[in-house]
């Protein structure tokens, strides 16, 4: 053990060193550690206080994520049989150890006695939050509960931490085990070049074009293949993922996985005296109640379906009128909507990819933060990673002092999991030799560099990268001192995008696009005329991108508050009911998109997908002060790095709001911002 490089927590993560072998002995003797060093604490401990019970136990919190992190990190990464069943052991003892900490009555009873003494007035505000946040998690973790229910709990939280994961591994396995190969080019026609390109890459050498489900070959052959019966084929294979339907039915069938978690969820929720899920969740949000969420939700349904209804009229008129297409399916859609804006804008998203090359996309966004914050970012090399692609940056201040790290992982390939998402590797503290920085996984599925060009991306994966950037700002730039409440820590989930969707305004502004976009050969800027195609197309299609979105946030929201697992309605029945609410795309009737909803089913999203559309409200708005200043503000940037980024999970994030806003959000920017206002 003494070799096991999950065990040195002094520096970076060795990841070439990192062996599947390792992970389970390396939990279990950092669990053995804590729990040996808690009954220290309580043996020679009867004065409570944060220096004697408060942050030794922040400390081994730490610790424990520290030594999880690059093997959580490795499973999304670089997945593999080996890596995975290490991983899955892992997860019932982990799930155990943190209910059996949250459960412990001798540390409610430290923390109740820290809060209500003499000594509690005195702390920081980042210390009192922690405690303040500890003794709500110690009741939502079913502290007060009697001993039965105390072990029923625990083994649902176990249950669950095993069924979420094997929900993710199903959507990982049906993803990738499906391809088109395109022998004849015919099948490739309407398809541009850089999709091509990519296909034949993907094909390793091999006669034809091979394409898949990861979003670089999907999307594309989805919005610009003529092919309707591939468009099809690729469709059902897409939206059928780990289900009984489509090419690969019941083979990693999530079916009977989301409904025990869906049951499992209710019950532990009941278990502690809520009503719902739903209810549960809210506990530790922005949001009050289940009525305020939906309430916000419909309000915003009755403002954009009206126009999302007439861009779904106006798309059917125009693919019976140019294309004498008779019934729009589903697998057209975006297909005629790239005809009707190209015909309506003169603009495609092709357009600008050779402008937006990975080296200039990345120089400029490091830019764009300099202008706003006064930051350097740099490249550092010999740096040990995970894969080859993989690149190391760090953050640096107008003072020199190191912000923070990242590590940037931006292209698909095989055994990575799909979408794009900001973790943490490193949190900050403070310690008796200084300042810990901490440092960030920043993992995307780009399309990756084909031949001897560079990446060349779409405006909608730049968008994608600056919102994880800005998760990863709000991770590094903190500066507060408790790993607790530092950076994205103990900051609610209905604002913990405030910072990520903020930083996607830039991606539409021109002072900004002039650093980002460049022609990767001539390093000319961006057309004017292109620039304002760009522009009038903004808002194509943003009722119906509204409401699809609104029809994922409702549904959640309907299955974790009124849903019964066990009752007469199925899944798909509440599912179908929400799209006759909200929804203009009347899906086939084999459409599985629930069996692949990571967000609430293996993510931190259940009861929270309003999350996305409640924070824009937040971002928009926050934006709107740089509109009213001008959008490279020094003033105003640095007012958002001390009211917001620098300040974690120390205060209410209407607190926050307000103190940088100078009052509480107002809708009015988002509604402008999507087109939704006159």
């Amino acid at each position: 053990m003494t070799n096991n490089p999950l065990l040195e927590l002094d520096g970076l993560p060795r990841f070439s060193a990192i062996r599947a072998e390792q992970v389970e002995p390396a939990l279990d003797q950092m669990l053995a550690q804590n729990r040996a060093a808690l009954a220290r604490l309580f043996a020679n401990n009867t004065l409570y206080t944060w220096d004697g019970i408060v942050q030794p136990i922040e400390e081994m919190s730490e610790r424990l994520n520290r030594l999880w992190s690059p093997v959580s990190h490795l499973n999304a990464v670089m997945n593999n049989e080996a890596l995975r069943a290490a991983y899955n052991r892992c997860l019932p003892k982990l799930s155990a150890y943190s209910t059996e900490l949250a459960q412990d009555e001798r540390i409610y009873r430290a923390y109740k006695t820290v809060a209500a003494s003499a000594e509690f007035a005195g702390l920081t505000q980042a210390q009192k939050k922690i405690i303040e946040n500890g003794l709500r998690d110690f009741r939502l973790a079913g502290a007060e509960l009697n001993d039965a229910d105390k072990q029923r709990f625990k083994a649902i939280q176990q249950e669950l931490s095993t069924l979420t994961n094997q929900f993710e591994e199903n959507v990982l396995d049906a993803t990738h085990a499906w391809e088109l190969i395109v022998s004849d080019e015919q099948d490739l026609a309407g398809l541009p070049e850089s999709a091509r390109a990519l296909a034949k890459q993907a094909a390793a050498g091999k006669a034809g074009w091979k394409f898949t489900l990861d979003a670089p070959s999907y999307v594309p052959f989805m919005t610009y293949a003529d092919n309707r019966a591939l468009r099809r084929g690729m469709y059902t294979a897409y939206v059928t993922r780990a289900s009984d339907q489509g090419p690969h039915a019941g083979r990693w069938d999530n079916s009977a996985i989301l409904l025990l978690i869906l049951k499992l969820r209710q019950e532990s929720a009941r278990l502690l005296g809520f009503a719902n899920y739903a209810q549960r969740s809210l506990a530790t949000k922005m949001a009050t109640s289940e009525k305020q969420v939906m309430h916000f939700l419909r309000d915003l349904a009755g403002r954009s379906r009206p126009m999302a209804e007439k861009e779904m009229t106006e798309l059917k008129e125009f693919a019976r009128g140019r294309f004498d297409i008779g019934k729009l399916e589903a697998w057209d859609v975006a297909y005629y909507s790239e005809k009707l804006r190209q015909q309506r804008y003169a603009f495609s998203e092709e357009d600008l990819r050779p402008y937006l090359s990975e080296r200039q996309v990345i120089q400029g966004m490091f830019e764009v933060v300099n202008r706003l914050y006064g930051l350097r970012i740099q490249e550092l090399s010999g740096i040990d990673t995970w894969h080859p692609d993989v690149r190391f940056f760090e953050i640096r201040d107008s003072t020199n002092e190191l912000r923070g790290q990242f590590y940037m992982d931006l292209f698909a390939r095989a055994h990575k999991r799909g979408g794009a998402w900001m973790d943490e590797c490193i949190v900050r503290k403070r310690t008796q030799i200084g300042v810990q920085a901490p440092v960030a996984y920043l993992t995307c599925n780009f399309s990756a560099p084909v031949g001897d060009k560079p990446a060349l991306f779409t405006h909608d994966e730049v968008t994608t990268l600056f919102h994880e950037f800005g998760h990863g700002l709000h991770h590094m730039l903190t500066k507060v001192d408790y790993p607790g409440v530092a950076g994205i820590n103990g900051v609610a989930w209905d604002a913990v995008e405030l910072p990520s969707q903020f930083m996607e305004n830039w991606c539409w502004e021109r002072k900004a696009l002039d650093l980002i976009a460049r022609h990767y050969e001539t390093k000319a800027s961006l057309p004017q005329d292109l620039y304002d195609k760009m522009i009038a197309a903004k808002n194509f299609q943003s009722g119906m991108q509204m409401v699809r979105q609104l029809e994922f946030a409702l549904f959640d929201m309907r299955l974790h508050g009124e849903f019964d697992p066990e009752g007469d309605k199925s899944v798909q029945q509440l599912l179908d009911e929400v799209r006759r609410e909200v929804a203009v795309v009347m899906w086939p009737a084999f459409n599985r998109f629930q069996h692949s909803f990571t967000h609430i089913f293996a993510g931190g999203y259940a009861a929270g997908y309003y999350s996305y559309k409640w924070a824009e409200v937040l971002s928009a708005d926050a934006f709107s002060k740089f509109e009213e200043n001008g959008v490279f503000d020094r003033k105003t940037g640095m007012e958002f790095l001390h009211t917001i980024l620098e300040q974690g999970g120390t205060r209410e994030p209407m607190e926050l709001f307000v103190s940088f806003r100078g009052r509480v959000p107002v809708i009015d920017a988002l509604l402008r911002h999507s087109g939704l206002t006159a």
